[in-house]
């Protein structure tokens, strides 16, 4: 678990989002519409703007508080999480460091093609949402990397085709002599030598 940054200040937003001031100086705006939809009817007092817009800073910066109970509120750590999940900034090269891939192997993680991943290693082409979601997903939880990753093998291996399957070398198959038209025709040599004598 990172290391939690207490809270400085808090401004409310009309759209559910919150104007965080961290006292690290950072700022982060993080929409709570989707956190409240999922709170139940714990949270659903918050859909009201007139209690929404009293969030406060709670005691050291821990949390935001709307309430004197403390029963609606939000600790640091889960908002910073928030603010985080919800960026859009994404570095997919230092993602791919830290997961230890291939180019080729990123590309398959995300079912794109490697020009795709290319690009957005380059910063020339804008991270999708769903793609800065998953690599989120896959650092938190090893369990998504172990489900979805597919190892590349070094060097390409050799394609069998039909006709590797109808004229494989004679070397493969050194108990089959007599299927061997190079040592039929030794053979035979031998025995017309043979024969004129």
């Amino acid at each position: 678990m990172s290391e939690v940054i207490p809270i400085a200040a808090v401004m409310a937003e009309a759209d559910k989002s919150l104007l965080v001031t961290w006292q690290d100086g950072r700022m982060d705006r993080v929409a709570l519409a989707g956190w409240i939809a999922t709170g139940g009817e714990a949270l659903a007092p918050l859909k009201e703007w007139q209690l929404f817009a009293t969030a406060r800073v709670g005691e050291y910066g821990a949390d935001i508080e709307w309430d004197d109970e403390g029963d609606l509120r939000i600790d640091a750590y889960h908002l910073a999480q928030l603010a985080i999940e919800q960026s859009t900034a994404f570095d997919a090269a230092a993602w791919q460091r830290k997961i230890g891939l291939s180019n080729q192997e990123a590309a398959d993680f995300f079912d794109v093609a490697l020009s795709t991943w290319n690009a957005y290693r380059a910063g020339s082409s804008p991270v999708p949402g769903a793609v800065r979601i998953a690599a989120r997903a896959a650092l938190r939880d090893p369990l998504v990397v172990q489900a979805h990753y597919r190892p590349r093998q070094a060097g390409r291996p050799r394609h069998r085709g039909p006709m590797d399957l109808v004229f494989d070398p004679p070397s493969k198959h050194r108990g089959l002599a007599e299927d061997d038209p190079a040592s039929g025709a030794k053979r035979r040599s031998k025995r017309k030598g043979s024969e004129s004598h």
